[in-house]
C-alpha cells in the first residue's frame, strides 16, 4: 500500500515538474523573442560571462561594476562548452545570450527538485502529509513570483538558490563536508550566501541544544525544582542554559567536531573580506552597508503579502489583538522601538529614487514619499506580521528560531537597497519550514501566484516604455 502511494506520489511530481517546465520553455521563448538584447544587470553578466566562453580569464578582462563573485559565469562556462564539443557548435552560437540565459532555466529544474527534497526532509515524519499537499508546495515555492521572474534572465537568483537550497539539504542528511562544498559554490554566486552556509551550521548547533534543554528541563521537572516567574522568565531560563552550556569545554569540542567545515568556510570568508578590503567587489560605491533595521518591517510584509493565505485571518488577528491587550506594556515598549527605528534609520537608495523600471520605485513614491506619517501608520502592520512568521514557526525549537532571525537580521539589515529579489532566500526557508498547510490554502496561494506571475510576466513583455533622453525600451520588473 505504502509503496503504490509513494509511486502515485512520484507520477504526480514528474507531471507537476514536467508541465512547469515545459511551461518555463514557452515564457523563456516569448522573452528571448522580446529581449535580444541585454537587459538591465544583463549589460554586465553577459558580456562578462561570454568573455569567459571566450577563455579571457584575466583580471583586467573583469567588469568593475560587477559586484558579486564569478560563479555564474564560471558555472556557465562549464555548462554551455560541452555543447559545443558535443553537437559541434560553433563558440557565437554556445556563448549567446540565448545559451546563457537557458543555464538559469536548468537550475530552475534542480531547484523544483531540491524544493520537494527539502519538504520531505523538513517535514516532521510523524505529521506525515498528504502528496498532494507535498506537491502544491514544491510547485507553489517553485513558481513563487519574485524567484520564477529571474529564471529568464541572466541574473544570479537561480542559482544562488539552487546551491543555497543544496548545502541546507545535505546539512539536513548530516553531509556536513559537502554542505560546507555547496555553500562556498553559493558563495561564489553571491557574497551573503555565507549566511545560510552559517545557518546550516546553526541548525546543527539548534538541534543539539533543543536535545540538551529538554534534557534540562526533565531534570528540573524531577527535581522539582522552583520556576523563575516574571516577565521575562523564558528568556532567563534559556540565557542560563545558554551560559551554562557554553561553559562546558565538552559540548564546546562536540558543536566543534560537528560543525568545522562551516568553520572553515568561516575563516576563508574573512580571509576574503580581508584581502578584498570589503564584501563587495567592483561597484562599492552603490552598495555600502549600514544599519537599515527597516528592511526588517519589509521583509515582514513581504512575507506577509505572499504567505497571507497561512498567515492572514480573522482568527489570526482576533489572537494578535488579545495578546497585545494582554501583553500591552510589551507591545507598547516595542512599538516605541519600531517608531524609533524607523524614524532614525529610513534609507532611501539612490537607484530605489531613480530607477522607474522596479516594482520598488512604485511602492516607495506613492505609499512611503507621498506622506510622511505613513512609514509610522504602517508600524501596528510590522509587529502583525513579525508576530505572525514567528507564530507559524513555533513548530520549530527556540533555539532553530534564534537562529534564523540572527541570519536573517545579518543578511537583510546591512542592505541599503531596498529591492525584493533580497528577500527571496529567506522567504524561500522561512515557507519551507511552516507546518504544510491544508490542501485549501495551497490552491489559493498557488492560484494567486500564477496570478501575479501572469500580470508582471504581460507588463514586462507588452507594457514597455522609453525615457525621454534614450531610444532604448524599458520594461518594469521586479
Amino acid at each position: 500500500m505504502r509503496a503504490g502511494m509513494a509511486q502515485l506520489e512520484g507520477y504526480y511530481f514528474s507531471a507537476a515538474l514536467s508541465c512547469t517546465f515545459l511551461v518555463s520553455c514557452l515564457l523563456f521563448s516569448a522573452f528571448s523573442r522580446a529581449l535580444r538584447e541585454p537587459y538591465m544587470d544583463e549589460i554586465f553578466h553577459l558580456p562578462q560571462a561570454q568573455r569567459y566562453c571566450e577563455g579571457h580569464f584575466s583580471l583586467s578582462q573583469w567588469d568593475p561594476m560587477i559586484t558579486t563573485l564569478p560563479g555564474l559565469y564560471l558555472l556557465s562556462v562549464g555548462v554551455v562548452k560541452p555543447a559545443s564539443w558535443i553537437f559541434g557548435w560553433s563558440e557565437h552560437v554556445v556563448c549567446s545570450i540565448g545559451m546563457l540565459r537557458f543555464v538559469n532555466l536548468l537550475f530552475s529544474v534542480g531547484n523544483f527538485y531540491l524544493l520537494y527534497l527539502l519538504l520531505h526532509k523538513v517535514q516532521p515524519r510523524h505529521k506525515a502529509a498528504s502528496s498532494i499537499q507535498r506537491i502544491l508546495s514544491t510547485l507553489t515555492l517553485a513558481v513563487f513570483p519574485t524567484l520564477y521572474f529571474f529564471n529568464f534572465l541572466y541574473y544570479t537568483e537561480a542559482g544562488s538558490m539552487f546551491f543555497t537550497l543544496f548545502a541546507y539539504l545535505m546539512c539536513l542528511y548530516g553531509n556536513h563536508k559537502t554542505s560546507a562544498l555547496l555553500g562556498f559554490c553559493g558563495f561564489m554566486f553571491r557574497q551573503t550566501n555565507i549566511i545560510w552556509a552559517i545557518f546550516c551550521a546553526g541548525n546543527v548547533i539548534a538541534q543539539k541544544l533543543t536535545e540538551a534543554w529538554k534534557t534540562e528541563l526533565q531534570k528540573k521537572k524531577e527535581e522539582k525544582l522552583p520556576s523563575i516567574k516574571g516577565p521575562f522568565s523564558e528568556f532567563r531560563k534559556i540565557l542560563q542554559f545558554l551560559l551554562a552550556y557554553s561553559m562546558s569545554f565538552k559540548n564546546l569540542s562536540m558543536l566543534f567536531l560537528l560543525t568545522w567545515p562551516y568553520i572553515l568556510l568561516m575563516f576563508l570568508f574573512c580571509a576574503f573580506v580581508v584581502v578584498n578590503g570589503g564584501i563587495v567587489i567592483g561597484d562599492r560605491s552603490s552598495h555600502e552597508a549600514c544599519l537599515h533595521f527597516p528592511q526588517l518591517f519589509y521583509f515582514f510584509s513581504f512575507t506577509l503579502f505572499f504567505s497571507f493565505p497561512h498567515l492572514l485571518s480573522l482568527k489570526k488577528i482576533r489572537s494578535f489583538l488579545c495578546l497585545v491587550w494582554k501583553r500591552r506594556i510589551q507591545f507598547f515598549v516595542i512599538t516605541l522601538v519600531s517608531i524609533f527605528l524607523v524614524w532614525k534609520f529610513t534609507y532611501a537608495h539612490k537607484y530605489l529614487l531613480a530607477d522607474n523600471r522596479h516594482y520598488t520605485f512604485y511602492v516607495w513614491k506613492r505609499v512611503f514619499q507621498r506622506y510622511e506619517i505613513v512609514k509610522y501608520l504602517l508600524v501596528p502592520v510590522y509587529i502583525f506580521a513579525g508576530w505572525s512568521i514567528a507564530d507559524s514557526l513555533k513548530s520549530k525549537s527556540i533555539f532553530w528560531n534564534l537562529m534564523f532571525f540572527i541570519c536573517l537580521f545579518t543578511v537583510i539589515v546591512p542592505q541599503k537597497l531596498l529591492e525584493f529579489r533580497y528577500f527571496i532566500l529567506p522567504y524561500v526557508i522561512y515557507r519551507l519550514n511552516i507546518p504544510l498547510p491544508p490542501t485549501s490554502r495551497l490552491v489559493c496561494e498557488l492560484g494567486c501566484y500564477a496570478v501575479v506571475n501572469f500580470l508582471t510576466f504581460y507588463i514586462f513583455l507588452n507594457k514597455t516604455f522609453q525615457w525621454p533622453n534614450s531610444q532604448d525600451i524599458q520594461r518594469f520588473m521586479w
